[in-house]
């Protein structure tokens, strides 16, 4: 996998994984909300997932040779 679409993809794994370190800290502290935290953690996650779709396309076209997608990733738009 390419640099850059690497990075990217390790990033999701983060938020990803924070997202649930967070909610299973949650769910442990405040037992009877255990459903709704685990919900409210689901969304989490999906939010995290649609935020890294561009990024990981962008990433994914600069490490095949798009200019255009390297130059929107430094923030030179």
């Amino acid at each position: 996998m390419p640099r850059r679409t690497l990075i990217e993809a390790l990033h999701l794994l983060a938020g990803v994984i924070g997202t649930m370190a967070v909610a299973k800290a949650a769910a442990w502290g405040v037992p009877l909300a255990r459903v709704d935290i685990w919900r409210v953690a689901g969304v989490c996650v999906l939010v995290v997932l649609l935020w890294s779709v561009r990024p990981l396309l962008l990433a994914w076209r600069a490490d095949h040779g798009d200019d255009g997608a390297l130059r929107k990733l430094r923030g030179n738009v």
